[in-house]
């Protein structure tokens, strides 16, 4: 028996992603949808989406240097 995928992540709050920014640079950050990651093009880290909340932490992002 084959586990099911994943629900595809949901929207994230405009007004949320209007206010956000990367902890590290400051910098202004974009949502994507397909991995529900926010992503710091200048901190080149990007945050993960848990349950619906933005984890903001930097020990938490992933690098996006791999």
């Amino acid at each position: 028996m084959t586990a099911a995928p994943p629900p595809p992540p949901a929207d994230l709050d405009p007004r949320l992603l209007e206010v956000l920014v990367c902890p590290v640079s400051r910098a202004p950050l974009f949502y994507d949808r397909a991995r529900g990651e926010l992503i710091s093009n200048a901190a080149k880290l990007a945050y993960p989406i848990r349950d619906g909340v933005p984890i903001m932490l930097p020990e938490e992002a992933r690098s996006l240097e791999e």
